[in-house]
């Protein structure tokens, strides 16, 4: 398939290079998660929306290449956008993934923590977090430290940079993780060294560190939270079935109460022992 589609980006060319070959660059206008080798044959593999990932090449049907048009369509935008103000936004393609699986909802959430973290300063650092006895930096280490534990009982090596930049080093630890995941699917069971767990339970726990965590650093950073309510329900549901009465006081503290009518996203948070400030 080939597209022939010109758009005018206000940077030099190495600027223009980045955008379309770093990892830290494309997640802000086009991927999720990326790797990416720029040796010659060298593989790459880009989740361009929760659950929809692009490797190597392949022929489409025109109705496949329509879609595709309209998808460039839409990542060039982002691209102009992203060289022009430094910000593409949050992408509304990634919002609400459908259908939602347990690892498609990781991916998506993994997108909400990562645009969280972008936003971070070194002034940021020993900030207080909702997540008791946490700063922000804490937190951050912990995050690493829950993917980096999930990524070896899937057999996967990460390599932490811990000099990087918040969102650099979850990005980094995440995509690895997720790619090893969406090849071994949910089925049976993973060692996770301290107890053998469903996998499903195993990927619901990434949800809840993605979202959750990202509810925390926006909280204690002063950052608007926006998750779409059909993320947030599907991950509240994953909450009540993965934190069970004996997880309370150890992982998680007692839920706190809010009203029946509140936002899932707060509804979450409180299930997971997090103080929900009233509007």
């Amino acid at each position: 398939m080939t597209i022939d589609k010109s758009v005018f980006i206000p940077v030099d060319p190495d600027a223009a290079f980045a955008l379309i070959t770093r990892p830290e660059r494309l997640r802000r206008w086009q991927a999720v998660a990326a790797r990416v080798d720029l040796r010659v044959g060298g593989e790459y593999r880009w989740t361009i929306t929760p659950g929809h990932s692009a490797a190597g090449n392949k022929v489409l049907g025109p109705e496949a290449e329509a879609g595709h048009t309209e998808g460039w369509n839409h990542y060039f935008e982002r691209l102009v956008t992203l060289a022009t103000t430094d910000d593409a936004g949050a992408d509304d393609w990634a919002a609400a993934p459908d259908p939602l699986t347990e690892l498609v909802s990781a991916e998506a959430t993994l997108a909400i923590v990562q645009r969280v973290l972008r936003t971070l300063t070194h002034g940021d650092a020993d900030k207080p977090t909702p997540c008791e006895d946490f700063t922000v930096r804490e937190l951050v280490e912990h995050l690493v430290g829950s993917i980096t534990g999930i990524a070896k009982s899937l057999g996967v090596a990460v390599v932490d940079q811990p000099e990087a930049a918040p969102e650099v080093r979850i990005a980094d630890a995440a995509q690895p993780t997720l790619e090893a995941f969406q090849a071994r699917g949910l089925e049976g069971t993973v060692d996770m060294g301290f107890a053998e767990l469903p996998a499903s339970m195993v990927a619901n726990i990434l949800n809840l560190e993605f979202l959750v965590h990202a509810w925390d650093f926006a909280t204690a950073t002063g950052q608007d939270l926006d998750v779409s309510p059909v993320l947030s329900d599907y991950v509240l549901g994953l909450a009540h079935n993965t934190i069970s009465p004996q997880m309370r006081g150890k992982s998680f503290a007692d839920e706190t109460l809010v009203e029946e009518s509140a936002a899932s996203m707060d509804r979450l948070v409180a299930f997971t022992g997090r103080q929900v400030l009233a509007n």
